[in-house]
Parts: C-alpha cells; structure tokens; sequence
C-alpha cells in the first residue's frame, strides 16, 4: 500500500515516528517520506540513524497553518502524531497544549484537505476517553475534529480516522524509563501513585502495525482501538525490580486511577471485531453512507452490549508479573 507513495509524519522524531519510519523502510518501498517536526536537533540526530534518500526532513510547527499547508503538497497518506502529551504539563500550561493538540489538529485537515490527501490517521491516547486531565480534552477534541473533517471533503478523496491506545511501554517520558532511572540510579524503593492504579500496555512495534492496518481498515470516521492487556502498576514495580520496595505518592495532578478507551456512553456506537473495536461517528455523513460493521480488508464486526465499556481496570486481559517481564523485554529489545 505504501510502496511509490508519499507519507508525511507529523511529530516525526518522537518514538512513534522514529519506528514508523524503520517500519516504513523495511517493508515498503515509499517513494518520499516526510518527517515533520519543530526540533531541528531531534531532526540531525535522527538523520544520524535514517537517512535513506527518500526521507525528507521538514522542520514546521503544527501550529502554523502555512507551514503545514507547505508539508502536505502532493502527500498521499499523513500520521498525525505531533503533540503535547505531559499530563502535568499540560494542567499547568493549559494554552500551549491547545494550541498544538488542537490548533494544530485543524491545521493538519485544512492542509489534507486542500491537497487532496487521500488518508489520514490522527493518534489519540485513552486520556481523550471520558477525560479528566487539559491533555486527555484536547485530545478528545482532536479526535471529534478529525472524524468531523469527513463532512467537509466534498468532492474530494480525503478521508480521516483516528486510532486510540494506551501505555506504549518505553516511550518518551513514559513509565519504564522512569523506573528504569530509578533503579539504575540505586533508588532504594519505587514511587506508586496508587496500589491500585492500572494501564493498558502496547508495544511500540504494536502500535505502528496497528496504525499500518488501519489505512487499509479505514472507511473515513472510525475511532480503531486494539485489544491488549492491562498491568498493574504495583506488578509493574515488581517486574522492574523485584527486590526494592515501594512507597506510594498519591495520584499525580490529573491523572486517573484507570483508564478507558471505550467509554459506556459510547457503546451503541462500539463494534467488536476479533483484535480490535471500532467507535462509529455519533454524527451522520451527508454524502457517503458507511458500513461500520465491515472493513476495507473484509473483516466483520459485532456490536458490543449496551453499557459496554473497555476500561483498563475490568479488562479480561491482566499480564502476571512474569509477563510483564517478558512483554518489556521484547518491546524495549
């Protein structure tokens, strides 16, 4: 599907798109792939690693308007993965996060849009599920922009979707790494928010396999969230470093006890399919008529029962405490 085509990656130097590119290159042959970002030394030291002569490396902001609008000429597919993320960050500086998860949201489909991008995938996060955090809500309000951009397409071939997942276990400013600081630092415990807090956990290569099938799933106006298993964050210690104690901190501003990524008030609009479900638009499309519960590969789906809600707390799906060893093990190898 990506083989002589043109991709663009907003946020291109942060863990997903530094993966996504190795994707890219090992299994395609693309003819351009642009990595957008605004850090120009993120940028030499990734050009360090890829610099095959179809990588093209733009530096831009999402929040300009004209610079994305520059980006995304003659680009057939777009990963939207720029933004703000810090939970704490973003609580404290609540502008700067709206400027670029959402701002820069709506920059990104103007630029599709007027270029006739044929299909775009936007990265959400759990947080934007029945959020209680600015980060979790910007992200929320991205994700309804970009199902919205849908209806503004005309005539044009451009279509928007969004895929939504937890924890990715090793990314920038996430957990493992943190832990990871500690105990190489010779910390004596482990700081707990909560002995009972838990999260969904995905690997890096999982995500972007998750983000490459769903270009070929998508119809235009679906939420994709994989099934994957939780963690607790207690189990979490213990597999990091079983022989330090923990001590608890409390819950960090805006932080939740568990996530969701399925919100009950949301399930009329759940599909289940057999490694994922899909949350169909709450809004109608005036010119195409979707079926939901069938995909762009021929995939069936079922829908879910009322009241359904996919949070990381009830899931069915726990990793023991070996597990998580292993699991860590391969996503960080």
């Amino acid at each position: 599907m990506f083989d002589n085509k043109s991709i663009l990656i907003t946020g291109g130097t942060g863990s997903f798109g530094k993966k996504y590119v190795q994707t890219l290159l090992s299994r395609f042959k693309p003819r351009k792939i642009i990595v957008f970002s605004r850090d120009e030394l993120k940028q030499f030291e990734m050009q360090q690693k890829f610099n095959d002569p179809c990588i093209r490396y733009f530096i831009g902001d999402v929040r300009d308007r004209e610079r994305v609008l520059q980006a995304t000429r003659g680009v057939d597919y777009i990963i939207h993965a720029a933004a703000l993320k810090q939970v704490p960050a973003a609580e404290y500086n609540p502008v700067e996060c709206i400027k670029t998860n959402i701002d820069g949201a709506q920059n990104v489909i103007h630029g599709a849009i007027t270029n006739n991008v044929e299909k775009v995938i936007a990265l959400s996060t759990d947080k934007a599920a029945n959020p209680i955090n600015l980060y979790g809500a910007t992200k929320l309000a991205s994700d309804k922009l970009f199902v919205a951009a849908n209806n503004m397409v005309g005539e044009r071939r451009t279509r928007f979707a969004v895929v939504r997942y937890g924890n990715v276990v090793g990314s920038r400013g996430s957990v493992v790494p943190f832990f990871q600081g500690l105990i190489d630092q010779g910390a004596k415990s482990l700081p707990i928010t909560d002995t009972d807090m838990t999260r969904f956990w995905i690997s890096l290569q999982q995500g972007v396999d998750f983000v490459l099938k769903n270009f070929t799933r998508m119809h235009g106006g679906e939420i994709f969230v994989p099934k994957i298993p939780s963690v607790r964050i207690v189990d979490l210690a213990r597999a990091m470093a079983p022989g330090l104690e923990q001590h608890v901190i409390g819950i960090r501003p805006g932080e939740k006890l568990h996530e969701i990524m399925c919100p009950a008030d949301d399930s009329h609009l759940a599909v289940e399919y057999d490694d994922h479900f899909v949350l169909s638009p709450s809004i109608r499309f005036y010119d195409h008529d979707v079926d939901y519960f069938s995909n762009g590969i021929g995939e069936s789906g079922k829908a879910v029962g009322r009241g359904f809600e996919y949070n990381s707390g009830t899931n069915t799906h726990f990793l023991s405490v070996d597990e998580i060893v292993e699991f860590n093990a391969k996503a960080m190898a």
